[in-house]
């Protein structure tokens, strides 16, 4: 067998950037996806006569895809064209209410100050400015490292009182009451940690990090979310990739101590010296791919999972709320709405409710006709332990929809196209999670560090995807394929080196082979 057959499974945004990077390092790739296209839980769903993104629908960070598509010699801009959102979101409160935050930051802080006070205004700049330094502390020193310890950090970022100031030990939402006296600026804040599939009451302060990945700027790629993990598999394609899309791989083989390849359904095996895993940690730490290489990676408790949804795929008109892209709704009572979900294990009472509007630009212009929707609301992740009953979902629905409706969005349900998943779906789609979407949920100052890295127990297996370092959301997942594609090619250099160019934020670009030399 030759030392460059890699087999990536998965083709979410981390299997693609490991087989882009593999691909052009001259290994010989064969990507192994389930489903029937490339994207992961960036997907699309059929109702009525449109599709409707489904997944994640928020990109960041678009320095990291510029990068991974330039280092291929191929321009991102060229292949999926996209805009840069004037307004990132709009937020309203059942309430009353309404708050902008928009791409320039003057403009969000004057939004802020008419809409609490003179007081949040400032408090706002103050929260900008020390997300970004938590941000720019830990971009190279964590984000972008192979295996980050606390001790590690501490010596990397430049010693102990500077780590201070990233803020692990405090709470994200204490630490918003020192810049927001508005309780609504406390809520729309600290909903960044569900970015995290997190508790803003059990996250370190740390992740305001979130906050400035998304204040820094927001994009709509042409034609939708589903273009980017398309082009990303054509540009690994043209590099010599191959992909096997409806394959089910069964299991992980090894021989000798290492991996030897994987088994499909049906019995087929892929040979392989080196395997990519862009699956969730836990399906592996379960036995989900053999129960030889289920010890390779930890467990991740029932109790430390991160946050799933119930999500409602619809096609509907829509009226008196302005939508633009991205809109959230927030109820009354956001403590209660996570001991909900995270405690007493139950759809939330009083649900925050996100809407990507598919259709709307920030003009506030409104289709004629029906319209596209995608609706999420925080769910618990025991997908794995039975189905949320139709009535407790009914009930959380109709919940949903009076908050909208107080705020002034006009939707009839009973005229909507809509698909629902549920939890349970979720477990069906990421065997092993319970529906957790995002693997292990950031509560306390160390959880992060328990989230596997690229390299495992066993010799030429590693891990991709948003369960894994460096964490979740498209550009993280993204830089752990990176990162993984780098791991393997340290650990098996005859391949050759992998040439990173474009490395940080986009403003600044250096010439660099693996992890190790970073």
């Amino acid at each position: 067998m030759r030392e460059d057959q890699v087999v990536v499974v998965g083709a979410g945004m981390g299997g693609l950037a490991a087989a882009i990077d593999l691909a052009r390092a001259g290994c010989q790739v064969t990507v192994v996806e389930r489903g029937e296209a490339p994207g992961g839980k960036l997907r699309q769903l059929p109702v009525g006569q449109v599709w409707i993104d489904s997944g994640p629908t928020v990109l960041t960070m678009r320095w990291v895809f510029d990068a991974l598509f330039q280092d291929a010699g191929a321009s991102l801009s060229e292949r999926v064209p996209m805009r840069a959102a004037e307004i990132l979101a709009r937020h309203a409160w059942g309430e009353g209410g309404r708050l902008d935050l928009w791409a320039d930051p003057d403009r969000s802080q004057e939004a802020i100050g008419d809409f609490a006070s003179a007081h949040d205004a400032r408090g706002f700049m103050a929260f900008r400015r020390d997300a970004r330094a938590i941000y720019e502390t830990l971009e190279h020193p964590f984000i972008l490292a192979q295996r980050p310890t606390p001790m590690g950090l501490v010596a990397r970022a430049g010693g102990l009182r500077k780590l201070w100031h990233i803020r692990p030990f405090d709470r994200l939402w204490t630490a918003l009451g020192r810049y927001f006296r508005d309780p609504r600026l406390q809520q729309l804040f600290g909903r960044y940690a569900t970015y995290c599939g997190s508790s803003p009451f059990l996250a370190p302060a740390t992740l305001m990090l979130v906050a400035h990945v998304e204040l820094a700027g927001v994009w709509l790629p042409e034609g939708g979310m589903q273009r980017l993990p398309e082009e990303m598999a054509r540009l690994a394609t043209q590099l010599g990739a191959k992909f096997r899309y409806g394959t089910l791989v069964e299991a992980v083989l090894e021989h000798q101590d290492r991996v030897s390849g994987v088994q499909l359904q049906g019995g087929e095996v892929l040979p392989a010296s080196q395997v990519v895993l862009n699956v969730d940690a836990s399906a592996l730490a379960r036995g989900l791919l053999g129960k030889g290489v289920a010890k390779r990676v930890p467990k991740v408790p029932v109790g430390a999972r991160s946050l799933s949804a119930l999500t409602y795929s619809m096609q509907v008109r829509a009226g008196g709320f302005p939508l633009v892209r991205h809109n959230v709704f927030f109820g009354k009572d956001y403590p209660s709405e996570m001991e909900d979900v995270l405690a007493r294990r139950r759809l939330p009472q009083d649900p925050t409710v996100y809407i990507c509007a598919a259709d709307r630009q920030d003009d506030g212009g409104t289709p004629d006709g029906p319209e596209r929707l995608f609706w999420i609301i925080n769910a618990p992740p025991d997908g794995d332990r039975g189905p949320l009953s139709p009535v407790e979902i009914d009930a959380c629905t109709q919940r949903a929809f009076q908050l909208v409706q107080r705020c002034g969005l006009r939707v009839d349900p009973s005229a909507a196209t809509t698909m629902i998943t549920r939890p349970t779906d979720f477990e069906g789609l990421f065997p092993g999670t319970g529906g957790a979407l995002y693997g292990r949920a950031t509560h306390g100052p160390f959880a992060t560090f328990q989230r596997p890295a690229a390299r495992t127990r066993l010799p030429g297996l590693y891990l991709a995807g948003g369960s894994v370092h460096p964490g979740p959301g498209l550009p993280m997942a993204a830089i752990s394929g990176r990162l993984a594609a780098a791991q393997l090619l340290e650990d098996f250099p005859s391949i050759g080196p992998l040439r990173l160019t474009a490395t940080s934020g986009g403003t600044s670009t250096r010439s660099a082979t693996t992890a190790k030399r970073r």
